[in-house]
């Protein structure tokens, strides 16, 4: 009953660090809209926040993995948890100063303490019970994760676009003091909640100090395989296909949410209707996790899954340019749906037949996380020029190329000599 017990415990902690990571992950789709206005954006501006925020998955895979050789994972969750407060901390100065630059660096220092938690909780989930049980426990993450992502927008977003509408209205008519005195008072809108997320994360990594978690050292068996690697890797085609394949989804879905919402602003929602947009794709992303859990693989490989999911982005992304209003936004929203098994099954398909490689690969597509930095400040860029609704013609062409992967690319193996 003890053994039970510390399981049951151990699933809990867990099940909040991954709801951590949702909220705080999808929290950006909230501040893009928000610091847009308050701090007078452009669209290629305002999308910055993604860059910072995933910029910090490429910069910090590899240091990441090295620092939990030297801590253990339990250590690196703490860390990971004081880093990411530290991020949350500087949001303070930046809404008192009203200074886009330290929006950033605190998105930033936020990200990397979040890839650290990400690499030491992500193989936690699964040395925590018996290995035949560990879908299980990663199904219940994914749930956590999204859940959180689905309530941070309503959360924090009811804060910040608190009176948007009639505040918005007095900046554009007010000019000089007045419409910084406006701004700034918008500004200081991210002081409470950032507060709070500060002093919560610094709680809950004093918490995991301090719980029943047993501490694992990050190391294995395995050890010496990074030492392997070299330029061997590169003899497998399948798997950099797999990493531009999954470059490609992290950036089309951080797209679909983080879009959302200026999106159906530029149709003439209100700020404070759309705030609550994102939760959507989010939810369509719930709703797909859980068709995945049921359907992989008894009744569809995850081949299969993937390229219906990749057929579905394509449709839904040139639905959403061919229609308007709600229906159109309903579309954008649909493409959570699209994007709900494309993680689960690129990953596998890609690192299959790694072998003692399998280390290098999964640290490789760990840094393909960075195409949520740059698709999406991509997408600001055409939407600037040629409007937020014909900008999504970015991501035809990149669900294609998953699909391309998901039919014939992770089957491209070495030629044996």
């Amino acid at each position: 009953m003890p053994q039970q017990n510390s399981y049951k415990a151990g699933i809990f902690i867990i099940g909040v660090l991954f709801f951590i990571f949702g909220f705080v992950t999808w929290l950006n789709a909230t501040l893009i809209p928000y610091l847009k206005v308050a701090c007078e954006l452009s669209n290629f501006q305002s999308y910055f926040v993604a860059f910072a925020f995933y910029i910090s998955y490429f910069v910090m895979a590899l240091p990441s993995a090295r620092l939990l050789k030297q801590t253990g994972l339990k250590s690196g969750m703490m860390i990971g948890l004081m880093v990411m407060s530290a991020g949350a901390l500087i949001f303070i100065p930046a809404a008192l100063l009203r200074t886009y630059p330290l929006f950033l660096l605190g998105l930033f220092v936020m990200g990397s303490g979040l890839a650290l938690l990400q690499t030491a909780s992500n193989p936690y989930v699964t040395v925590l019970g018996p290995m035949e049980s560990a879908a299980q426990r990663i199904s219940i993450m994914g749930i956590c994760n999204k859940v959180a992502g689905m309530l941070s927008p309503l959360v924090v977003g009811s804060v910040l676009f608190q009176k948007m509408d009639s505040l918005e209205a007095s900046i554009k008519i007010a000019e000089g003091a007045s419409r910084a005195a406006e701004l700034d008072t918008l500004a200081h809108k991210a002081i409470l909640p950032y507060l709070i997320i500060t002093l919560a994360l610094l709680a809950l990594a004093f918490f995991v100090k301090y719980s029943p978690l047993p501490d694992i050292d990050a190391e294995d068996n395995e050890a010496s395989d990074n030492q392997s690697g070299g330029s061997a890797i590169f003899r497998y085609p399948h798997f950099w296909f797999g990493v531009l394949a999954l470059f490609l989804y992290v950036g089309v879905e951080v797209i679909a949410i983080d879009t959302i919402s200026l999106y159906g602003n530029s149709l003439g929602y209100s700020l404070e209707l759309t705030k609550s947009f994102p939760s959507y794709p989010l939810l369509a992303m719930i709703l797909g996790y859980i068709v995945g859990i049921v359907a992989i693989p008894k009744y569809v490989s995850q081949s299969r899954a993937l390229a219906i999911c990749a057929a579905l982005g394509v449709i839904f992304t040139v639905a959403a340019i061919n229609t308007g209003g709600a229906a159109s936004v309903a579309f954008i929203a649909l493409l959570g749906l699209a994007n709900s098994l494309m993680w689960p099954a690129i990953f596998p398909l890609a690192i299959d037949g790694l072998g003692k490689l399998t280390k290098v690969g999964s640290a490789i597509l760990i840094m393909a996380i960075a195409g949520g930095a740059t698709l999406p400040l991509l997408y600001g860029h055409l939407a600037d020029n040629i409007g937020n609704q014909n900008a999504y013609w970015l991501m035809a062409p990149c669900y294609a190329v998953i699909l391309l992967f998901a039919v014939v690319g992770y089957k491209i193996r070495p030629v044996k000599k």
